[in-house]
Formats: structure tokens, C-alpha cells, sequence
């Protein structure tokens, strides 16, 4: 069932032409790909991996949908492993890859802080906060001597030497929203305050310890999108790479050598524009992605190939659609979660400001 509560932006004065039943089968289309134990997975029959669960969840959070929310989020409880985080990805509850990604499984921090943000309920952080707990206790143990986060644990339980800019970006994200809970309910965690303030500190001013996958239009966006980047460097970082990912009145490249223009990362690039005050471009780009809606589903296509104007691959993935949601949330201001991408990095336990901070 569908609560009032949370759901503003099905009445909010949306952008792009969209509409409060078009936001309201979106929702719909996501709660229909949720398995009967909560679970999320990409689509119905697809795989799962922790990261696209809980960015699903909060779309249906977005739109209302508290209790099949909270629902998935007690399954990423259920399902947790002792040593804090999930496989990399199952099918149907069969395990198909056991290693661990680092911000697949912090990202958790991420979901409870907005739904908690979304309908005020302490409890449901009080509920979750083991979970949490134990996610980031495993996430900041895989911080490397260079500070940025190990990408993944292999089955061996070995920490990998590499890193990449994307992941930890979104890292960085999910421990400050972790010290946000923690704070909220009582706790301090210093380590995890230590963990951030460095992990900021990496991706502001080593780029060499990432491995370079400057290609992929997240490395661009996501250190603006996560908070480690804000100001005058946000803005000089997100025009630098126009040029190489933007496809006028399309969206985005999900890669810079490759004609494929994908939801997910467009509606992201909206939420680090409007993050950074960019409201009139977010505004507009949003509409333009709004070409991979299918009205028939109330679902979006991953992306498309834009010369031959096909689908590619041909699913309507939840976490996009989910995306999407965000994005429109945050340019509405609507619900009480909208803001989670204008306050990255602007939690006052990290210390100092991040204003003008380097790119």
C-alpha cells in the first residue's frame, strides 16, 4: 500500500513536462519489479547487486512507498553477511559473484539516511543502524594508505590495491551520511570521521591514486555529486567535461567513446548540477533524458545508442527508473530527502568548509 506520507512530489510542479501520475507509475513500475522477500533486483529476472537495491528503494521511498521501502531494506539486514557487507551480485537469491565492492555495500548509509530524512522515523534508524554499522566498520577497514577506499574484497578476504574515483566518491557520501545517523541516534565514531576527512582530502587532491577510467562519465560528475567537490572547482570540474559527455537535447554518454546516452547518469549529472546551484541547466537536462520513458511501463530504458536509435540493452532497469525520481525530487525540493545531494559534504564534522575546495 501506497502511504500519503512522503509523497509531495506526486503533487510538487514538476519539471521537463513530467506529471504526478507519470511519477506515480514510475513508483509503480519499481514496486513491481520487488521480489515477495524484498529484494530489488534490476528487473524482474535480472540480477542484484547492494548498491542498485538501495537506490531502488529510495525511489519508492520518493514516491510514498514507505513500507515497500523499508521492506527492502530490512532484506539487506536479513542478508548481510558477518563481516558487514553483501556479494557483489545474486540472482534469486543464488549467489553468482561472492567478492565484496566496498561502495555497493556502504551505500546502505545512504538509504536509511533518506528514508529517515524522507518520513522522520527515528525508529526506523534505530532498526537499521546495525546494519549500518557493520557496512561501514567493513568499508573503512578496506582504506588504503593513500586514502582513498580499496574498490572490493575478493573471496580470499584480500583487500584489491586499486581504487576507483567513482566508488569512493559515493563513499564518501555513505560515511557521512553513516556519522549523520550515528550523530542522530547518540553514537560517535571517530574512525569513521577520520576515514572521511581523509578519504575527502584524497579525492580533492591525489587523482593518481585512482585508477584512471577517466572515460566513464562518472568519474567526472560523482565528486561533485558526493560532496568531495562544491564551489567554484564543482563548477569549473562539471563544464570541463561537457563537451565530452553531453548529447544536446539527449543527456548524457555513460562513456566518452561510445554514442550511448543512459538515464541513470543523466538524472545523477541533474542532481550535481542542482547540488552546485545549477538549476536552469539541471532543469533542462532533465527534460531531455525524458526521451527514454516508456509511458506503456512507467518505466526508463538503461539507455540508448542515439545514431541508430535503439535501446541498449533492451531493459527498463528499477535503479533507473529510480534515478530519475531523485532527480526530479531534488529539482522540486518536495520531499523531506530532496535535499541529500545539496548537503553532501556539508556535515560539520569533516572540518573545514568545502567551499572553493580543489577540483
Amino acid at each position: 500500500m501506497t502511504s500519503s506520507v512522503g509523497s509531495a512530489l506526486l503533487r510538487a510542479e514538476l519539471p521537463g513536462g513530467m506529471t504526478g501520475a507519470q511519477v506515480r507509475s514510475i513508483g509503480d513500475s519499481i514496486a513491481a519489479q520487488q521480489q515477495p522477500d524484498g529484494a530489488l533486483p534490476w528487473f524482474t529476472g535480472g540480477h542484484l547487486d547492494p548498491w542498485d537495491h538501495v537506490e531502488s528503494a529510495m525511489g519508492l521511498t520518493v514516491v510514498g512507498r514507505h513500507d515497500e521501502a523499508m521492506r527492502a531494506y530490512v532484506w539487506s539486514a536479513r542478508t548481510q553477511r558477518a563481516d558487514g557487507s553483501w556479494p557483489m551480485r545474486q540472482t534469486d537469491g543464488v549467489i553468482d559473484d561472492a567478492a565484496a565492492d566496498t561502495n555497493q555495500c556502504a551505500y546502505i548509509a545512504v538509504g536509511v539516511w533518506h528514508y529517515f530524512l524522507v518520513t522522520g522515523q527515528t525508529a526506523a534508524l534505530a532498526r537499521l543502524w546495525p546494519t549500518v554499522e557493520a557496512a561501514i566498520n567493513f568499508v573503512v577497514r578496506g582504506q588504503l594508505p593513500s586514502g582513498a577506499i580499496s574498490w572490493a574484497m575478493d573471496t580470499e578476504r584480500r583487500w584489491a590495491d586499486e581504487a576507483l574515483l567513482t566508488g569512493s566518491a559515493s563513499t564518501l557520501q555513505s560515511i557521512e551520511c553513516a556519522c549523520l545517523i550515528a550523530e542522530t541516534l547518540g553514537h560517535d565514531r571517530p574512525r569513521w570521521r577520520a576515514a572521511g576527512r581523509t578519504l575527502r582530502e584524497t579525492i580533492r587532491h591525489r587523482p593518481e591514486a585512482f585508477a584512471d577510467r577517466s572515460r566513464f562519465s562518472m568519474d567526472w560528475y560523482y565528486p561533485v555529486l558526493g560532496g568531495a567537490v562544491r564551489g567554484d572547482a564543482a563548477l569549473a570540474r562539471l563544464d570541463a567535461g561537457w563537451e565530452t559527455f553531453g548529447w544536446p537535447e539527449r543527456g548524457i554518454r555513460c562513456v566518452s567513446d561510445e554514442p550511448w546516452v543512459t538515464a541513470a547518469e543523466t538524472a545523477e549529472l541533474v542532481a550535481a548540477l542542482d547540488a552546485v546551484g545549477e538549476y536552469e541547466r539541471a532543469a533542462s537536462l532533465f527534460a531531455d533524458v525524458q526521451f527514454l520513458f516508456d509511458e506503456s511501463t512507467g518505466g526508463y530504458w538503461t539507455g540508448m545508442n542515439i545514431p541508430n536509435g535503439e535501446v541498449y540493452p533492451v531493459e527498463q532497469t528499477a535503479w533507473s527508473a529510480a534515478a530519475v525520481l531523485l532527480a526530479a525530487d531534488a529539482l522540486t525540493q518536495a520531499t523531506g530527502g530532496s535535499a541529500i545531494f545539496r548537503d553532501a559534504g556539508r556535515w560539520n564534522g569533516w572540518g573545514g568548509a568545502l567551499e572553493g575546495a580543489a577540483g
